[in-house]
């Protein structure tokens, strides 16, 4: 008997569309990702080898398909929401890491997306990505290392010349 990689989908859904939701925003569009990952696993369950890899990183594989082909949908737009200083700072941050993240190349996105987007662990990341572990492990941390760079020259440039706001 065939292992049903969809058994617990419970567990499953939120996952795939934390990973979704960090790749391209939540909202929508990252629900409708999601649909059709799930859609597609539905369609190719027989194809699950359980063998290659856990059901979470067959399904993020899926879902990395269906963002690459959905890749001229718009990127996330980040929403500021305005009335309270403490959800206007919360914004900022995230617009910062968005901003920052999005000047990584490609692959550092990806390896930060599956590991704080999709929870997933470096093995399960190596699964997902065709990767050693420990391969997977180094490229994050570089990834990281990167990042870290890019929000304090960004946080360095707003030192310099603060935010003007406009009434």
């Amino acid at each position: 008997m065939r292992h049903d990689p969809l058994a617990e989908p419970a567990e499953l859904v939120p996952r795939v569309y934390a990973y979704v939701a960090y790749r391209i925003g939540d909202g929508p569009d990252a629900e409708d990702i999601t649909s059709e990952a799930f859609e597609r696993a539905i369609r190719y369950r027989d194809s699950f080898d359980l063998r290659k890899g856990e059901p979470l990183s067959w399904l993020i594989g899926i879902a990395r398909n269906v963002i690459a082909d959905t890749r001229s949908l718009p990127e996330a737009e980040l929403r500021d929401s305005p009335g309270f200083d403490e959800l206007h700072e919360q914004t900022q941050q995230r617009v910062d890491i968005a901003r920052a993240i999005a000047e990584l190349e490609q692959r550092d996105q990806e390896l930060v997306a599956l590991r704080y987007g999709a929870d997933l662990t470096a093995k399960q990341i190596a699964s997902v990505m065709e990767m050693k572990t420990n391969a997977v492990e180094v490229a994050l941390h570089r990834a990281l290392g990167r990042l870290r760079e890019l929000l304090e020259d960004s946080a360095a440039t707003e030192a310099r010349s603060p935010r003007s706001f406009v009434a």
